[in-house]
């Protein structure tokens, strides 16, 4: 699946975008993210699929417990229920 930026969502980061603050625009309370996290993030642009950025993430981060790809959609789950990123419609991926 193929996922990018709600159209709701603000943004604000530091310069080195290694933590980022978003709000749904109908959310109360701002999601900070930090780390690896951050880095997801910045990998969810609306063409890369979960596991373009898995596998972006395995060259960066060591996954010695073999459990990053589950982490990983886990966490993209939970940005998608919060209404932070939406799935690409029309993908055929």
């Amino acid at each position: 699946m193929v996922w990018k930026r709600g159209g709701l969502v603000a943004e604000v980061c530091t310069e080195r975008r290694s933590r980022v603050a978003l709000l749904h625009l109908d959310a109360t309370q701002p999601v900070v993210l930090e780390g690896s996290a951050a880095v997801i993030w910045d990998l969810i642009d609306g063409r890369r699929t979960e596991r373009d950025i898995y596998a972006e993430l395995e060259a960066s981060f060591e996954d010695q417990a073999g459990q990053m790809q589950a982490q990983v959609e886990s966490f993209l789950a939970s940005l998608e229920a919060q209404r932070l990123i939406e799935a690409v419609r029309g993908d055929s991926r």
